[in-house]
């Protein structure tokens, strides 16, 4: 049975980062209308069963109830307390149950939590969060049949997918947390609103990826070296004076001159040791980690993160094997 999962996000796009830019705000009523379309194509890819991620703005419940396609959907016994654990801890359980795909709705740090336990199940991340890199802008009912042909098997999952990259964070030794997009170390020894968006605040940066149509700060790195993500490195950029002068977009709305000490490539495999202790560490984008006095912090790139979906190569893949077609 062709199986999708779905993992939504209702506080995505919804942190300080439109107070003090202007960042995106996607309602829960507007991702409720977009989980609908996701469904529509999912039922036009002949998908059999949906499994949901309950969530504490009944996003997922609202749209299977309005649903009218005839899809099986089933909702995961689990609680939910509205932290990124819920979307770790479902996106586990989904791929324990053999779903062949899994459509996210967030930004980053979504799916970040997501790829921690989603394993080798293939993602379609759909962008609703503030800064996005990883995830990309699909049209609902697109990713839906993306998704689609991918869980039915019509297409080779192998050649319409590419392995993201992660940065693996240790301390004292021990690995904590990955980052899909980048790490950031702050100055600021305290989470606070969590998300970054004073540059003076910061150290250095790590980035798996640094597209020149990015947005935050993967965009600085996209003004010294663009890094794709099927590129077989990183970057690491060392933020202060004397050096280079970067002009990039940090948050929406937001162009800001950042001063660069120094840059280098990450290479898979080779631990950079952190220079600022002690420190907050944010993980694409979000402070989530505190580096205390005396202890020992490094940023390692590995090639081996959640394979992604390229929903135009999956469609254009159908189209090829006659999916969409048929003989009157």
């Amino acid at each position: 049975m062709a199986t999708v999962g779905i993992i939504a996000n209702p506080a995505a796009g919804k942190d300080i980062r439109r107070l003090v830019a202007h960042g995106r705000f996607v309602p829960n009523s507007e991702k409720v209308n977009i989980l609908r379309r996701v469904l529509a194509g999912l039922a036009g890819a002949a998908v059999e069963r949906v499994v949901m991620m309950p969530d504490t703005g009944m996003l997922c419940h609202s749209a299977a109830s309005g649903s009218q396609h005839g899809l099986e959907t089933v909702m995961l016994d689990m609680a939910v307390v509205g932290r990124e654990d819920d979307s770790t801890r479902a996106a586990g359980e989904m791929a324990e149950m053999g779903v062949s795909c899994i459509v996210t709705l967030g930004g980053d740090g979504t799916n970040r939590a997501v790829a921690k336990g989603s394993g080798a199940v293939p993602l379609v991340p759909i962008s609703t969060g503030t800064n996005n890199v990883f995830p990309y802008m699909v049209e609902g009912t697109v990713a839906g049949l993306a998704a689609g042909v991918v869980a039915s098997g019509k297409v080779d999952a192998g050649s319409v997918t590419a392995r993201a990259k992660l940065l693996q964070v240790s301390v004292d030794g021990f690995e904590r947390e990955p980052a899909l997009v980048d790490v950031a170390v702050s100055a600021v020894p305290f989470a606070g609103a969590r998300a970054i968006w004073d540059m003076s605040t910061v150290h250095e940066i790590f980035l798996a990826r640094a597209e020149p149509d990015g947005i935050g700060l993967s965009a600085i790195g996209a003004r010294l070296e663009p890094v794709g993500m099927s590129d077989g490195h990183g970057l690491h950029v060392r933020i202060g004076e004397p050096g280079v002068t970067v002009s990039a977009p940090v948050a929406p709305g937001v162009v800001e001159d950042v001063p660069v000490q120094g840059w280098a490539r990450l290479e898979p495999g080779e631990p950079v040791k952190i220079g600022l202790v002690p420190c907050t560490i944010a993980l694409d984008g979000e402070r989530s980690l505190r580096i205390a006095p005396g202890q020992a912090a490094e940023v390692t790139l590995t090639l081996d993160g959640p394979p992604v979906v390229d929903a135009a190569a999956a469609l254009a893949r159908g189209s090829e094997a006659g999916l969409f077609t048929r003989r009157s």
